[in-house]
């Protein structure tokens, strides 16, 4: 067993026994930047993208084959981008968050975006490897998120260096990989979330990655586009082309882009070219992690292993209980908000819950159904339309019309919820909770996806955990911004006994690890809160 299994387990102990190092504190004072920073660099902003805002997230949830997808220009990229990890607005709100006191202050203004991010970090950053078919010279960019713009680290077609890289793995790229020049390359810098999180820090990362790759899937189905991630290729072979060192930069994921007159990609040079350009850092001093490290490395080493079809069946989802007694839900509500609207919307609740108003039966429904919708990946995953759906959900019901309090599985084949354990679940939700920026008590239901990680690593290896938190990632970002298109409040939290839950679920025999919990309902009206649009 590779040390994937070790870190999987202490971050299922951690509630009860904490990681070292256990008296890191974070030096704000001497954090990172929230962005990579390349100086001396070309600036070359992205388009308006005036690209249609009216397609309705109910057709970005559906995780169905497309007939015959469409093809991305410059304004879909930048339209998406924007969307996703663009800055698109300034929000200050009066609530139970812990940060608070600093958010009033411009260098650590509380900018918003689509994707959501554990603590705000926003640790992904997005390359974009060119080639001849966009309407600017081939190259290597990374997407300055503040201005909305590429910052041009290097000219050439670099294409086949990606291509090359993902064929390394073997068969079972995504569809299209190797006939288009146009990729979004997904990395992460560990120090940009490490300095607060330290060992905790590549469990979170690696739930951003899927945050941020769900947007994309959510806007680009809704457009009849299609956005289908790798996870399998030579990531050295990757960080050397970036000019990054995958000790302190993991490179998570290759996105191959359908592209408007693309032609196929060129053959890797004779002689590789790399970035020369290096991001400048901001802290003065920079620390090292034991967990990250290690679990960087034991991710990478299996890179080019990429699972054959059927690799993950052994790990999918455990059924929900068929049983147990079957609680019905109404049809789900419609998601007819347009998918930039819901984007824009989404914001964490941070203990404005209100239980005087109970949620509406359909409409947690309709949080079910995208969350399931949410834990199909696609791509070289196994997890795509026909794949495993490696996520299950469990529902705790706290104050919903039509619902009776108690612990229930969210049956997906039946659209019902299946009793696991009846009774007011509010003292155990809070009593199991570690911060005080919520009262789960207050949410009218609190969502816990699960996924059966030990499964996922004995299958496709410890590369596998990666996928597992990208799994997780996908499902939080679908059920946020669901709840925003339902005008419903949501907030994601990591901080719980995962043990403690394993118990009052009865998960010990299934090998279900619940790894986030997804509280969900109505707010206190008339909120106190300052918020101005960028676009």
């Amino acid at each position: 067993m590779g040390y994937a299994y070790d870190y999987a387990a202490a971050i299922m102990r951690r509630g009860r026994v904490h990681m070292e190092p256990v008296d890191h504190v974070p030096n704000w004072a001497d954090g990172p930047r929230k962005t990579k920073h390349y100086p001396d660099t070309d600036l070359l902003p992205l388009p308006d993208s005036g690209y249609p805002a009216d397609a309705a997230l109910d057709q970005g949830l559906n995780p169905g084959p497309l007939d015959g997808p469409g093809h991305f220009d410059l304004a879909a990229l930048s339209g998406m981008l924007r969307d996703s990890y663009g800055l698109t607005g300034r929000r200050l709100g009066v609530q139970a968050n812990t940060d608070l006191d600093a958010l009033p202050h411009y260098p650590l203004a509380n900018f918003s975006r689509g994707s959501a991010s554990g603590g705000g970090l926003y640790p992904v950053s997005v390359y974009w490897v060119s080639g001849p078919s966009a309407p600017l010279p081939p190259g290597v960019h990374h997407y300055a998120t503040r201005h909305h713009a590429m910052r041009r680290l290097l000219t050439g077609d670099a294409t086949g260096e990606v291509r090359a890289a993902l064929e390394a793995a073997g068969p079972g790229a995504p569809g299209g990989a190797d006939a288009t020049d146009q990729y979004l390359v997904l990395s992460i810098k560990y120090w940009q979330n490490a300095f607060k999180y330290n060992s905790f820090s590549f469990h979170a990362v690696s739930m951003d990655l899927g945050a941020c790759v769900q947007t994309w899937r959510l806007w680009a189905r809704a457009r009849g586009l299609d956005v289908e991630p790798a996870l399998w290729f030579d990531e050295e072979r990757l960080a050397r082309l970036l000019g990054v060192r995958t000790e302190e930069e993991g490179i998570f994921a290759v996105v191959p882009l359908r592209w408007q007159g693309a032609t196929g990609a060129a053959a890797a040079p004779a002689t590789p070219f790399a970035v020369r350009h290096r991001d400048v850092e901001r802290s003065r001093t920079v620390l090292t992690f034991e967990a990250v490290t290690a679990m960087q490395a034991a991710t990478a080493e299996g890179a080019l292993d990429r699972p054959a079809p059927g690799a993950l069946a052994p790990a999918a989802a455990h059924p929900a209980g068929p049983a147990l007694p079957e609680a019905p839900l109404p049809a789900a509500t419609p998601l007819t908000t347009d998918v930039r609207t819901a984007l824009r919307r989404r914001r964490s609740s941070f203990g404005r819950f209100d239980a005087s108003r109970p949620l509406a039966a359909a409409d947690l429904a309709a949080l079910c159904r995208a969350a399931t919708d949410g834990s199909y990946l696609g791509g070289d995953t196994g997890t795509g339309a026909g794949g495993e759906r490696l996520a299950g959900l469990y529902v705790f019901v706290n104050h919903a019309e039509d619902v009776a309090p108690g612990a229930y599985a969210y049956d997906p084949g039946a659209g019902t919820l299946r009793l696991v354990k009846e009774g007011a679940p509010g003292s155990f939700l809070q009593k199991n909770y570690f911060l005080s920026n919520y009262n789960l008590e207050q949410a009218g239901a609190v969502l816990v996806p699960t996924v059966r990680t030990t499964a996922v690593l004995d299958a496709v290896g410890d590369r596998g955990y990666r996928l597992v938190n990208a799994t997780i990632g996908a499902v939080a970002q679908s059920v946020y911004t669901a709840a925003a298109a339902l005008d419903v409040g949501c907030g994601v939290a990591l901080g719980f006994d995962n043990i403690s839950y394993i118990e009052e679920l009865g998960l010990e025999a299934t090998g279900e690890a619940p790894l986030l919990i997804m509280m969900a309902g109505h707010e206190r009206p008339a909120p106190a809160d300052y918020r101005h649009e960028l676009t």
